[in-house]
């Protein structure tokens, strides 16, 4: 009998996550766990590639583990990147294997640089590699990401094709990026060409998981929008960046269709439409803030759900590593 292929995501605890993280990343990371076997990580030492203080990072770790578990991540499957040493080791591996010029190449670095590129980092330089690292460590053969990430999944692929001819092995197996069909493209609810963000200044942008209900109801409020009614079809949103971001927001937290949106909402202003999309994301999103709530009550529980694990992941990720080690020559 075949073994379920293993699946491997991460996300920053750089704060709360958002709707846009809900939606494009939580939701599908719990229906995998009914068919693949998953581990799913909070990546607290690319967390430190950017600006941060010790204090903020503890507390968005903790905050951000309850909100995933909340989300239905199983106890087990979760864990924080820096209690699993194999993605450090594996990290300095890959270091070594990666090239400069493919690193130049990736677009991520600068966009985060921008134009202060010699004042970062080397650490948001090299990350790529670590990305690598977190993946291949734990022998995951798919990833779920979106879009913008499918040149990382490239460049884990060309490390491991590299470390396996320069060691003469068949060691690494390839890694497929597993990106939902229709995945949602969360814009901010203040500007529907950015992208939603944990880093926007205005808090009126995101909706947050922990948001409660009357939070929820007045960002949706507050949105911005335009003075033209909502037309029949996608087609006449083409030019209206902040309407085709909420009916594409309602489209996927109902598991529908903008076409199936604008067919209920043709013709009517943003008042009914936005009290609609606030019931709605009221229904789906209260439950996740009342268990994060709850959850974060007892901290100790939290972390003692990381710490295990953990744990299993170091029976997944200890072995591949020690043998990639190995593999390069280090003395066992």
């Amino acid at each position: 009998m075949t073994e379920p292929a293993r699946v491997f995501s991460g996300i920053q605890p750089t704060g709360i996550p958002h709707l846009g993280n809900w939606l494009g990343a939580l939701r599908n990371w719990g229906a995998l766990q009914a068919s693949h076997e998953c581990l799913f990580c909070l990546v607290d030492m690319h967390a430190i590639t950017m600006p941060w203080t010790p204090a903020a990072l503890r507390r968005n770790t903790l905050e951000s583990a309850a909100c995933l578990l909340a989300s239905g991540i199983e106890p087990g499957r979760l864990y924080v990147q820096s209690a699993v040493s194999a993605h450090a080791r594996m990290g300095w591996l890959f270091d070594c294997v990666v090239r400069l010029g493919w690193l130049n190449r990736m677009t991520q670095f600068k966009d985060k640089a921008g134009k202060n590129r010699e004042n970062h980092s080397a650490g948001l330089y090299i990350y790529p590699a670590l990305m690598a690292a977190d993946i291949l460590a734990t022998g995951a053969t798919l990833v779920p990401v979106g879009d913008d990430q499918r040149q990382h999944i490239e460049l884990t692929n060309d490390i491991a094709q590299k470390f396996n001819h320069d060691m003469g092995v068949e060691f690494f197996k390839p890694v497929e990026a597993l990106i939902p069909p229709q995945a949602a493209r969360v814009m901010s609810l203040r500007d529907g060409g950015k992208k939603m963000s944990k880093s926007d200044p205005s808090a009126q942008s995101r909706i947050l998981l922990t948001d409660s209900a009357d939070e929820i109801a007045q960002k949706i409020r507050r949105a911005k929008t335009d003075p033209e009614p909502l037309p029949a079809e996608p087609a006449g949103l083409a030019d209206r960046p902040e309407a085709r971001n909420l009916v594409g927001i309602y489209a996927a937290v109902a598991d529908s269709t903008p076409d199936n949106v604008l067919a209920a909402f043709a013709g009517k202003g943003f008042g009914d439409f936005k009290k609609a999309l606030a019931d709605l994301l009221v229904a789906k999103l209260a439950p996740i803030s009342a268990e994060t709530s709850r959850l974060l009550q007892d901290e100790g529980h939290v972390r003692a759900v990381l710490r295990q694990g953990a744990e299993q992941a170091r029976t997944i990720t200890d072995p591949i590593t020690d043998r990639a080690e190995g593999l390069v020559g280090f003395l066992r």
